[in-house]
């Protein structure tokens, strides 16, 4: 059963505020089209911050959900990855401003750490983002001992990441662990030998619900 949360990011309210405090000193001056505008901008905050409830449909301790909303545009394998030992899988999702920004676990695990790295700000869906761009990476270790990295990356208009893990922390499967503002990216490595569910640019994914992969 899920618990009734308000369905808004706390990290949304101090932005949420700003953009309402304007329309409401517009309205009471009687500038209408000026609160018009921004009780408009506040609308699209309180939108792009949501958090609505998922139901994670799948947790059998082999399927890698996606741990974002948005559209995959990049299956790529690697001999070698910045956080594990071994040969990857890296899947890429990206996530535009309209998509639900909180980020979801990939599956249940142990954290063994999380690397934080400032970078630059180029466009989320470019190649440079994932090697240039500020991120943050979580390392999942598997109750079967296999490794699964979920990267949020911060693309050209985000700017802020926020995780809420530490080392040592338990995670479940679908579990917000974070988000990022206004438009980014998350990556996800699984090992090489895993079966890749999904492919670029076919449909849309979402946080908790849609599986990437299946580990052998």
């Amino acid at each position: 059963m899920l618990t009734p949360k308000i369905p808004v990011a706390k990290e949304g309210y101090p932005f949420i505020a700003v953009a309402a405090l304007p329309a409401l000193i517009a309205a009471l001056l009687g500038c209408r089209w000026t609160a018009l505008v921004f009780t408009l901008v506040t609308l699209f905050v309180v939108y792009f911050f949501r958090d609505p409830e998922r139901v994670v449909l799948v947790d059998d301790g082999k399927t890698i959900l996606s741990p974002a909303d948005g559209r995959v545009i990049g299956v790529e394998q690697f001999d070698q990855c910045p956080f594990v030992s071994g040969k990857t899988i890296r899947i890429s999702v990206f996530m535009n401003v309209f998509n639900v920004h909180v980020n979801r676990a990939a599956c249940a695990g142990s954290v063994e750490k999380v690397v934080y790295k400032p970078g630059m700000f180029f466009a989320a869906d470019d190649k440079k983002a994932a090697l240039e761009n500020e991120s943050c990476a979580t390392v999942l270790r598997l109750a079967s001992g296999q490794k699964v990295v979920m990267t949020q990356i911060a693309g050209l208009i985000a700017r802020r990441i926020v995780c809420w893990l530490q080392s040592g922390d338990e995670v479940t499967a679908g579990q917000r662990f974070g988000l990022i503002r206004f438009g980014s990216r998350v990556d996800v490595y699984v090992p090489a030998d895993s079966h890749v569910t999904v492919f670029p640019g076919r449909g849309k994914v979402k946080a908790g619900q849609t599986a990437l992969a299946v580990l052998a």
